[in-house]
């Protein structure tokens, strides 16, 4: 989702769109369209169920970005920083940075289900009332529709288990309790995995009794699976890399290309004797331009290869991770830009001076690991 494009801002707020979406929109359109329309309000004609299925669709996405708004307004509140809100077929996920106290992470967390809740209980208000003082069967049934979709979407994200909104109130709660934020974030991570697991198995089951509705079940445990070993890494790393700067993670002397050569000659020389799969860049001052990507180079037609420069065809420095030597680590993190993986220039003035790399992470979770004796 880190690749998902922005379409516009809200409250202020980046608000980025998964490709997802749009299948969301219509699936439930057509569902809704096709057969729960016309099961509820029998008779009419078949452009009034398009139309109403659409307009259900776009209303549920609209009450999934209240959801998410209701998280971002609540945690900019709290003094807690906001990234931006990305909408995608399961909902939608808020980037925000870590809650100061157990306090602030469970108002945070618990505004998103109580606003879907208020949600559906207007819609469903309105729906009824609609159908029987007015009549008007097809918005009423819309209404309805939209009314409990959004009931079970506040009280599925109240499940006690991470990524979903439950596991954040499982996290303020035992970090309450405990004052061990790392050890609140690992049960938090603990309860999605359970629930992740009951869920396949539970899809499982109904896919061998004939009901196709348990491919879903599947898909949505196995997402929580992933989000919730995801989080407990994290988790893991965030204690790893507590009070560390960038000058005690990164690897250097960095290997670099001079970023006015051409592709060609970098393929015929430097490039067949490297062993990274990126390269920062460096002008003829020494001052970091960009980072190459060597896979990306076989992309480019041989035609091009003899005039094309490697700062022509690198990602630009503008739009690299970057931080100074004495950063911490946590906060680089956390400003990782999107879809640049986990390769971070280090630099101190105009100088080069390291990079951090995913390598260097693992590097050390281990040394943590090792010194903690293998808990957690």
């Amino acid at each position: 989702m880190n690749n998902a494009p922005q379409i516009g801002r809200v409250l202020g707020v980046p608000l980025r769109l998964h490709w997802s979406v749009p299948v969301l929109v219509v699936l439930f359109g057509y569902s809704l369209g096709g057969q729960t329309l016309p099961a509820w309000a029998p008779g009419r004609p078949q452009a009034v169920y398009t139309l109403g299925g659409f307009i259900g669709a776009l209303l549920l996405l609209l009450s999934l970005l209240a959801h998410e708004s209701a998280h971002a307004v609540t945690a900019r509140r709290k003094g807690i920083p906001v990234h931006d809100v990305t909408l995608w077929a399961l909902g939608g996920m808020t980037k925000m940075g870590r809650p100061p106290a157990p306090g602030a992470a469970f108002v945070v967390a618990v505004i998103g289900p109580l606003t879907s809740l208020i949600i559906g209980g207007a819609a469903l208000g309105a729906g009824i009332a609609l159908d029987t003082g007015l009549g008007w069967k097809v918005p009423a049934a819309v209404l309805v529709w939209l009314g409990w979709t959004n009931l079970l979407l506040g009280v599925f994200n109240l499940l006690p288990a991470a990524p979903l909104d439950g596991g954040r109130v499982v996290h303020a709660a035992v970090w309450w309790r405990t004052g061990d934020r790392e050890r609140a974030e690992r049960a938090s991570g603990r309860s999605g995995q359970v629930l992740g697991t009951l869920l396949i198995a539970l899809g499982l089951i109904a896919l061998l009794r004939g009901a196709v509705g348990g491919l879903w079940l599947v898909f949505v445990g196995f997402f929580i699976l992933i989000a919730a070993n995801l989080e407990r890494q994290q988790a893991a790393l965030a204690e790893a890399v507590a009070g560390l700067r960038a000058a005690d993670a990164m690897s250097t002397p960095v290997e670099t290309a001079p970023d006015w050569v051409t592709v060609q000659s970098f393929i015929d020389g430097a490039a067949l004797n490297t062993r990274h799969s990126a390269l920062p860049l460096l002008d003829f001052e020494g001052r970091p331009s960009g980072l190459l990507h060597l896979p990306q180079l076989a992309k480019i037609p041989t035609a091009q290869r003899e005039t094309l420069r490697l700062r022509d065809a690198a990602t630009p420095l503008s739009q690299c991770s970057t931080c100074a030597p004495v950063d911490l680590l946590e906060n680089t993190l956390r400003n990782l830009r999107p879809g640049g993986g986990v390769r971070i220039l280090v630099i101190d003035g105009q100088r080069l001076t390291g990079i951090i790399t995913a390598r260097d992470f693992i590097r050390l979770a281990q040394r943590h690991r090792l010194r903690s004796g293998g808990s957690g």
